[in-house]
């Protein structure tokens, strides 16, 4: 794993996709759902929706976190959310993570800008949160070092 938080624009690249992935998430787990209990009349209120959305994808972000540190954009931009120390995150650190990005994602992307001025270009909640995002070395040998020197002695 590699630290660098220089790469914002990859970061952003990722939120952009997760953005994606979490409409589908949405779309799976809210509005078939929604169609479905409203044909039979049952109509929640705004404040039992928001709660619903606020549950799945908490869900959904805090599991991905806790099993492997990344989520499937994440994966795919080769980035990882690990402690300050670069271990996996402990579960109420995933779960402060999450819950301080909200703010930091609503107020405006507060916590986003954030990270222009932070000295080690953590977003907000990942300061709040004692996390932070690495870039996966894809530096790794095409072959095992035991199969590249047998091909050496031939």
């Amino acid at each position: 794993m590699i630290h660098d938080p220089s790469s914002l624009g990859r970061r952003l690249g990722a939120m952009l996709y997760e953005g994606l992935v979490v409409f589908a998430i949405l779309l799976a787990t809210f509005l078939f759902p929604q169609v479905i209990l409203s044909g039979f009349g049952f109509n929640p209120g705004g404040k039992l929706l928001w709660l619903h959305v606020f549950l799945v994808l908490g869900a959904y972000f805090i599991w991905c976190w806790l099993h492997g540190g990344q989520t499937l954009p994440m994966k795919t931009w080769k980035l990882r959310v690990v402690d300050q120390s670069g271990m996996p995150l402990r579960p109420l650190q995933a779960i402060l993570r999450y819950m301080a990005a909200w703010p930091s994602i609503v107020l405006f992307g507060i916590g986003i800008f954030w990270a222009l001025f932070d000295r080690e270009g953590l977003f907000l909640h990942d300061r709040i949160a004692g996390t932070r995002i690495d870039r996966e070395a894809t530096s790794a040998p095409l072959d095992p070092p035991d199969q590249r020197n047998r091909r050496q002695e031939k």
